[in-house]
């Protein structure tokens, strides 16, 4: 018979189990496999992401916070209000939901270098995900510990009746207010997170030399040589300008004299063409015309297209440089 008592329990406490905070979990499960799975970019990653980053742990925290419904002042009395856990209507649980994801993810974003597992795309929703489950399952135990008439559940159509029979027009407008800046905040970031187009792309230029090691190194390249010798340079390009773009570098040897470039000698000229999301390399010997005894700067010089008829650090798309002396 006890048998029999404990079965039925059993099975209540699945019927009873909170149908939101159940879809919570899973979603928060699926966000993450989303975004782990799905290549950098996608729109379907982004659109995973954002529940887990700015709904789904404060939705959980809520609950936990707030297991009860709302209740009306009419039908309460100060003491009952002392002894019963405070509730909170649907309106106030979704803002503060996006207003505490808020909150816990920039958390998250702070601990996880500290962690073995650091910071990155993986840990950060493995972490969120862990979150918002544990919390969705303290919050079931919090609200199934609650009479039933006194927990927080999730029915439209009793809140759209409540909502109807609601006397003062100063909590219908507030409530007006917070679901409407709930709602712009929310496509806001949406918006962010989709179109992060107004940054633009980019290109980046960067030298290489080789050292005793045989390593590609960024430092050390030039220094003192002795008339007639080059300079050995590995140029390198970064296209991550949205779109297949021509480029052309010019390598410049410049004599500086009180900051200002004074004489200018183009030393080499060469053009490519990259894809978008590709890295070109090639190898260079500079030889400065340099007299013995002079030190000269040379400027490698990128530009996007045709280069102009004088270039110079400053009209270049991309510009670095190093020093050369010239011994004799």
């Amino acid at each position: 018979m006890s048998h029999e008592t404990s079965t039925l329990t059993r099975f209540g406490v699945v019927r009873q189990y909170p149908v939101d905070l159940a879809v919570v979990s899973v979603v928060a499960v699926l966000a993450y496999a989303l975004a782990t799975s799905l290549p950098e970019g996608s729109v379907l990653r982004l659109l995973a992401a954002f529940p887990l980053l700015l709904f789904l742990p404060g939705y959980a925290l809520v609950s936990v916070l707030f297991p009860a419904a709302s209740r009306n002042a009419r039908e309460t009395t100060g003491r009952s209000i002392e002894r019963e856990v405070r509730g909170i209507d649907v309106v106030e649980r979704l803002g503060l939901s996006g207003a505490l994801s808020l909150a816990v993810v920039p958390l998250v974003g702070l601990a996880l270098p500290f962690t073995s597992w650091g910071f990155g795309t993986l840990p950060t929703a493995a972490a969120l995900a862990i979150i918002t489950v544990v919390l969705a399952q303290v919050g079931v135990v919090r609200r199934l510990r609650l009479p039933a008439a006194k927990r927080f559940t999730v029915s439209p159509l009793a809140y759209i009746s409540g909502a109807g029979r609601e006397s003062g027009t100063v909590a219908t407008a507030s409530s007006l207010v917070l679901v409407l800046a709930v709602g712009l905040a929310a496509s806001a970031l949406l918006v962010g997170f989709l179109a992060p187009v107004s940054t633009g792309g980019f290109t980046e230029l960067a030298l290489y030399t080789e050292n005793e090691d045989g390593d590609m190194v960024t430092d050390n390249i030039g220094g003192e040589i002795e008339a007639g010798d080059s300079v050995p340079v590995t140029v390198s390009i970064d296209n991550q300008e949205g779109e297949e773009t021509e480029y052309t570098v010019v390598v410049q040897e410049q004599v500086i004299e009180d900051g200002e470039v004074v004489e200018r000698n183009d030393l080499e000229q060469l053009e490519t063409s990259l894809d978008d999301g590709t890295r070109g390399t090639g190898d260079l010997d500079v030889t400065p015309t340099a007299d013995s005894g002079e030190e000269v700067r040379v400027s490698v010089l990128l530009y996007d297209g045709e280069a102009p008829e004088e270039p110079t650090n400053d009209n270049a798309t991309e510009d670095t440089y190093f020093w050369v002396t010239v011994e004799d």
